[in-house]
């Protein structure tokens, strides 16, 4: 006789194996990028009804971004710590949580300080994809690491850029409040799905504090100049890409004339989005081949050369191409950057060591915008040569951490370099 399942058995019915876990987390960092993305696109186009000036939105838009990528990131180290001395599932779902609170609170506002407050909360889901990328390379065969990371890294940015394209209609339509209700809705389920979706397997070793652990986090990267250097490149290589993709609704909406600014905002993020979907798990799977860190420091040079394109182009449409074709690329390099330490971490401290590998894009997420507040204030196009600069800055000091990493629980040791790190 059939049976079938309740709801409450079919909630509890763990996934089994690398893919199916790959799928569930890739599916809610998607969530989770579409929410983010959609308040990168659109917060532009909705600040002048929060009562700020229109000369004055370049600067907010690179502020808010700035907070919600900087103010979480003195937590990181508690967060690791506490998933591994506890369990590492609630301190993913922790992070969806707090997007489903600074969705409600941004929803709510009824000025710019209420909605930058919303957009600060934000930071306080940093972390998730560390601990995402530890339990999953405890799953995954070590030759399909970089695949698999690639399509996980890679869900983010697509997200980043498909929830645009959806939202630029329901923003043209129903107003920019109407989207976020639908964003917390479906950040809601991911909160559900993520708590009970999956068993972790995870068995915590650590039995000391978790304040001593978060500060020994810390001096776990402070203590090797080589391993400082390698993050430090890692932060300025992604300020460059936050940077440009900070300001491409601003780009866009200079050079659109029609009535519907969302929709074309979402449809050249959108299409970017596509183009990632693509390039980023290929830009993986040669990864695999070459070497992680060649292809990275390949990958980065031939960014910074082409970031200059979407000044150079001619047009709305050559705009978006360029665009397309230069996020493809910078989520593989994205991507790719984290295998440089996820291979060679201990089991008892990767979710730590993890979640510190993802400090440079939350850096690059703070540093980027704000920079960009300065160079857009004139021109918007500004921002794009300025990513060239900040790019090839990060690949030279990528290029000058000559070894590979290998961790300890006392720290930090150095090796010559490996064919494939």
């Amino acid at each position: 006789m059939l049976r079938l399942a309740t709801a409450d058995q079919f909630l509890r019915r763990p996934v089994s194996g690398w893919v199916p876990l790959l799928g569930l987390f890739s599916l809610a960092g998607f969530i989770e990028t579409v929410f983010w993305g959609q308040m990168s696109a659109f917060t532009p186009l909705y600040l002048p009804r929060l009562g700020v000036a229109q000369s004055d939105v370049a600067t907010w838009t690179g502020a808010s971004v700035a907070l919600s990528g900087a103010l979480g990131i003195p937590f990181l180290p508690l967060w690791g710590a506490l998933a591994d001395r506890y369990a590492r599932q609630p301190v993913i779902v922790r992070s969806f949580f707090a997007h489903l609170l600074a969705g409600l609170v941004c929803l709510l506002a009824g000025n710019i300080w209420v909605f930058v407050l919303g957009r600060a909360l934000m930071s306080l889901a940093l972390g998730n994809t560390g601990l995402m990328m530890a339990t999953l390379s405890e799953r995954t065969p070590r030759e399909r690491l970089g695949l698999a990371f690639a399509i996980l890294n890679g869900a983010n940015p697509v997200g980043a850029f498909v929830g645009p394209l959806v939202g630029g209609p329901v923003v043209d339509a129903l107003g920019f409040p109407a989207l976020l209700e639908v964003d917390a809705l479906l950040m809601l389920a991911v909160v559900v799905t993520l708590s009970f979706g999956y068993r972790d397997g995870f068995v915590a070793t650590e039995r000391r504090p978790v304040v001593r652990m978060a500060a020994a986090s810390v001096a776990l990267i402070w203590r090797t100049p080589d391993v400082r250097r390698l993050l430090a490149s890692l932060m300025v290589l992604f300020a460059g890409w936050m940077l440009a993709y900070t300001y491409v609704p601003l780009t866009v909406a200079a050079l659109y004339t029609g009535e519907a600014p969302g929709t074309a905002i979402g449809m050249v993020l959108g299409a970017s989005g596509a183009a990632t979907l693509v390039i980023a798990p290929l830009f993986g799977t040669l990864a695999d081949r070459v070497g992680h860190r060649q292809a990275l420091l390949a990958g980065g040079a031939v960014l910074a050369c082409l970031w200059p394109a979407p000044v150079l182009v001619p047009g709305l449409a050559a705009f978006a191409i360029a665009w397309a074709l230069l996020s493809g690329l910078a989520a593989g390099v994205f991507a790719v950057s984290f295998s440089l330490l996820a291979t060679t971490a201990p089991e008892p401290a990767r979710a730590r060591v993890m979640t510190f590998a993802y400090v440079p894009v939350n850096l690059g997420f703070a540093i980027g915008p704000a920079l960009g507040g300065l160079v857009a204030a004139g021109n918007v196009f500004t921002v794009f040569p300025s990513a060239a600069v900040l790019t090839a800055l990060g690949v030279a000091l990528l290029a000058s951490a000559r070894h590979s990493i290998q961790v300890s629980d006392g720290g930090f040791e150095l090796e010559s370099e490996k064919a494939h790190v």
